[in-house]
């Protein structure tokens, strides 16, 4: 039976998730795999979330640039064992090891370029007598490495790892500690990015309905009633928000107050992006694996030259929100990777939007995970222990425990 005969027959589903980033789709995943009903509603017009790649299309053929999240490890065993299932283990593709490099005063340096060496030779027994619980990024990573180093280059690092202002991030919330199938590459991407992984893993079998904004959930005797924009409406036993808390605040407002105000409280962080394609030789830059945008407008400059394309290269600027208009965009591109305009072949804008996770937060999730025990309701995203793909995945793992035995 197809999605809207489901909808208009109102067939009691298992379960319905709201959200097709990769955390909603895992909670999809996870209940597929106990033999459960999943339908996935999502609002936008493909599934992905901050896993999305664009395709730039040339004579050549089509070359990719990640619009969001660029990177998988051989430490995420959920997202492994999803790709396992969905047959994409033999398609990984290698990432080379390129350096990073800095945006400093207008010119490209290197990252030890800006090492303080009295300050590093103290590093390894502060990192011994650190801990991270209860601290944030900059009074733990500056405290490790100095005051000069933070501020030169880890800060700005680190800024460029979240996609955002990182000094008052939970430091526990960053670089947590997975095992490795270490018979599996280090670090990898799909064929076509990492998008190559969402696509694969709805076409093993998930039941998703894309451009479905949710407007309303109410409680049924059954479980619950979700209704779209569209006038559609979907009976399900039990119920997942995989999307961002503010939107999720907004659902839960009538439904459940307490925990709609506790998750409203987890801010958000919003990312300007621009990728640009360009002919191989019109650069001289050397291959990188990104550009830490210390003295810029940009957190950072994600390349393409980890899978080297034979004929182009293309780069992902994420820009602080709101200062920059688009010709300022492509004047600092420009800049950076000392080019004409002209030698931008094509580009393409994104808008993603990220937790902005505040010391106490692991507080808001204590609370939310109790007034979440024993209900039929599951919440899952990137804003919970961390906000790496995993780490999201983790969470819906924990959830489909919770939630569906």
């Amino acid at each position: 039976m197809n999605q809207e005969r489901m909808a208009m027959s109102g067939k009691l589903i298992d379960l319905v998730v709201i959200g097709g980033g990769i955390s909603g789709l895992g909670m999809a995943h996870f209940a597929r795999n106990r033999g459960l009903q999943a339908l996935v509603l999502e609002a936008s017009r493909q599934p992905g979330g901050c896993l999305r790649s664009h395709c730039f299309e040339r004579p050549e053929g089509a070359v990719w640039a990640e619009l969001g999240a660029h990177t998988c490890y051989n430490s995420y065993g959920n997202l492994l064992q999803m790709l396992e299932q969905s047959g994409q283990l033999q398609s990984l593709q290698a990432k080379q090891k390129q350096p990073y490099r800095l945006w400093v005063g207008n010119a490209i340096k290197s990252i030890a370029s800006q090492f303080n060496w009295l300050e590093l030779s103290a590093v390894p027994l502060r990192l011994l007598l650190s801990k991270k619980a209860g601290r944030s990024v900059r009074d733990y990573f500056g405290g490790i490495i100095g005051r000069h180093n933070y501020q030169r280059f880890l800060g700005p690092a680190l800024d460029a790892v979240a996609c955002q202002p990182a000094d008052d991030i939970p430091a526990e919330s960053l670089f947590r500690k997975k095992s490795r199938r270490k018979e599996i590459l280090r670090s990898y991407t799909g064929p076509r990015g990492v998008q190559s992984f969402i696509d694969g893993i709805v076409a093993a079998g998930l039941d998703l309905r894309c451009d479905q904004p949710v407007v309303r959930i109410e409680q049924s005797a059954e479980g619950f009633q979700v209704e779209t924009a569209d006038g559609s409406r979907f009976a399900a036993r039990k119920l997942a928000l995989a999307i961002a808390p503010d939107q999720a605040a907004k659902l839960l407002r009538q439904l459940r107050p307490e925990l709609a105000e506790q998750i409203g409280a987890v801010q958000m962080a919003e990312v300007e992006s621009l990728a640009v394609l360009l002919k191989a030789e019109s650069l001289s830059l050397e291959p990188v694996a990104g550009i830490i945008g210390r003295d810029g407008d940009f957190y950072s400059a994600v390349s393409r030259d980890p899978v080297p394309d034979p004929n182009y290269r293309a780069f992902t600027f994420h820009f602080h929100p709101g200062v920059l208009d688009d010709e300022g965009k492509v004047q600092q591109i420009c800049q950076v990777l000392g080019v004409e305009r002209a030698a931008l072949l094509d580009q393409v804008a994104h808008q993603n939007r990220l937790p902005a996770l505040r010391l106490g937060h692991a507080g808001i999730i204590e609370t939310v995970d109790r007034l979440l025990a024993g209900d039929s309701l599951a919440l899952t995203g990137n804003w919970f222990a961390g906000v790496s793909i995993e780490d999201s995945l983790q969470r819906s793992a924990a959830e489909a425990a919770r939630l569906l035995g």
